[in-house]
C-alpha cells in the first residue's frame, strides 16, 4: 500500500498529466481552426478577386452559359448545372440500393448478411477514384455507346460512376442507424400483428429516415466534390446538356483541367478560384443540412 506521503505526489502527477493533455488538445483544436480559417480566407479572396478586381459581372458568372476565356466570357452556369445534375442523379441511383443493402444486413438476414456485405462495402470505399474512372471509361462507356444514343460519355455515365462511389457512405450510415434502433419498437410492431415488411416500411424506415437522409446528403457532398472519376467519363464539354447522354462538365473537372494552364492572378485563374469558392460554399450548405437533420433526429 502507498503511504499518505505519496498521495500529494500522485495528485500533482495526475494534475500535470491532465494539464498536458488539455494543453495538447487545445493546441490541436486551435491548429485546425487556423487551417480552416486560412483555407476559407485564401479561397474567398481569390474567388472575390474575379468580381472586385477583374470586373467580371457576378450575374454573368453565375448565369452565363458561355465559357470562353479568349473572348473574356466566364459563364460558369454549365459547370454548376453539371455538378448538381450528376450529384442528384448519383444520389437517386445510390440511395435505394444503399437502404436495401442496409436493411438486408440488419433486418433480413442479420446472421450472415453483414459478414457477407460489410467487406464488400469497405472494399468499395477503399478503391481510388481513378480506378472507378478507368473502369467506367473501359466498361461503362462502351456499354452506353452500344445501348443508348450518343458517344457513351456524358451525364449518365458520370452519375453511374458517382453512384457506385457514394454507395459505401450511404450504406454505412444507414446500417449504423438501423443497428442502433431500439429493439422494443420492432417487438411492439410484431406484437400488434404486423409482418416483417409492414414493420420495415411502417416503423423502421420512418424512425431512421433522418439518419438515412444524413447519409444521402454526405454522399451528395462527396459526389459534388469528386473530380477525377467524373472527368474521365463525362466528356468535359462546356455547355448545358439537354440529354443525359450528352457530354457535360462539372466545377471540379474544369478546375483540374485548366488550373495548371493559367497564370496566377489572371482573369481566368481568378474565375477558376471563384468556382472553387462555390464548391466551398456548397460544402458549408451540405454541413448545415446535416446539422439540421441531426437536430431533427434528436428531437
Amino acid at each position: 500500500m502507498k503511504s499518505n506521503q505519496d498521495t500529494p505526489l500522485l495528485l500533482r502527477k495526475h494534475r500535470t498529466e491532465e494539464w498536458i493533455g488539455r494543453g495538447y488538445t487545445t493546441i490541436c483544436v486551435l491548429f485546425l481552426i487556423v487551417i480552416i480559417i486560412s483555407i476559407v480566407y485564401f479561397v474567398a479572396t481569390k474567388g472575390i478577386s474575379t468580381f472586385a478586381i477583374n470586373n467580371v459581372s457576378l450575374s454573368d458568372f453565375l448565369f452565363g452559359s458561355t465559357w470562353s476565356p479568349d473572348d473574356n466570357k466566364f459563364g460558369a452556369l454549365p459547370f454548376i448545372y453539371g455538378s448538381f445534375l450528376t450529384s442528384l442523379l448519383a444520389a437517386v441511383i445510390a440511395s435505394p440500393l444503399s437502404v436495401c443493402a442496409a436493411l438486408f444486413m440488419t433486418e433480413i438476414v442479420p446472421s450472415w448478411g453483414k459478414k457477407l456485405l460489410q467487406p464488400v462495402i469497405e472494399l468499395l470505399a477503399g478503391i481510388p477514384s481513378v480506378v472507378y474512372g478507368f473502369i467506367g471509361l473501359s466498361i461503362l462507356v462502351p456499354f452506353m455507346r452500344d445501348t443508348f444514343p450518343g458517344q457513351g460519355i456524358g451525364v449518365a455515365a458520370g452519375a453511374i460512376v458517382l453512384s457506385i462511389m457514394i454507395l459505401p457512405t450511404i450504406t454505412s450510415i444507414a446500417t449504423d442507424a438501423l443497428g442502433a434502433l431500439p429493439r422494443n419498437l420492432k417487438e411492439a410492431s410484431y406484437g400488434l400483428g404486423a409482418t416483417r415488411w409492414q414493420t420495415i416500411y411502417g416503423v423502421i424506415i420512418p424512425t431512421v429516415l433522418p439518419s438515412i437522409l444524413t447519409g444521402v446528403v454526405l454522399g451528395m457532398a462527396r459526389a459534388f466534390g469528386e473530380a477525377l472519376a467524373v472527368q474521365m467519363v463525362i466528356g468535359n464539354a462546356p455547355h448545358i446538356p439537354t440529354s443525359l447522354f450528352e457530354s457535360a462538365s462539372t466545377l471540379t473537372s474544369v478546375i483540374t483541367l485548366n488550373m495548371s494552364n493559367t497564370v496566377m492572378g489572371s482573369v481566368q485563374n481568378n474565375a477558376l478560384w471563384s468556382m472553387a469558392m462555390i464548391l466551398m460554399l456548397m460544402t458549408f450548405v451540405f454541413v448545415f443540412v446535416v446539422r439540421l437533420l441531426e437536430r431533427r433526429h434528436k428531437l
